[in-house]
């Protein structure tokens, strides 16, 4: 009886970006953790998964399940260092303020389906 709310696209898409967050905010802090090794190249998500996504949500298919984001070196960062690395600290605490904020727009949106879960099985909203 549940399942059909935790198959919904809606749900499914959220959850692949929570999962791409969450992966995000880990290479964020890897990278932030590098900022002074010597030829080290900045992460961020593989940009091939947001290119899954759009395929599929073009296509219309609600189903994400061999969609997984990963993690891979930013083609597009250039070397800010002469020793070859590419992380700009103050780039990736912004990075970091902007992941948080979708983050926390996707947890909402989660919480809000269970919400809406439990009051119709309750029939109480708190």
């Amino acid at each position: 009886m549940v399942d059909p709310i935790f198959q919904s696209a809606n749900y499914q898409l959220a959850r692949k970006l929570l999962d791409a967050s969450v992966l995000r905010q880990s290479a964020i802090a890897s990278n932030i953790a590098n900022a002074e090794t010597p030829g080290f190249r900045r992460l961020d998500l593989s940009p091939d998964f947001a290119a899954q996504l759009k395929s599929r949500l073009a296509g219309g298919s609600s189903d994400f399940s061999g969609v997984s984001p990963a993690l891979a070196e930013d083609p597009k960062a250039r070397a800010v260092r002469p020793d070859g690395n590419s992380v700009e600290v103050e780039k990736e605490l912004l990075e970091m303020n902007r992941n948080t904020v979708e983050y926390e727009f996707l947890t909402d949106l989660v919480s809000k389906n269970i919400k809406q879960l439990r009051l119709a099985i309750t029939g109480r909203a708190v």
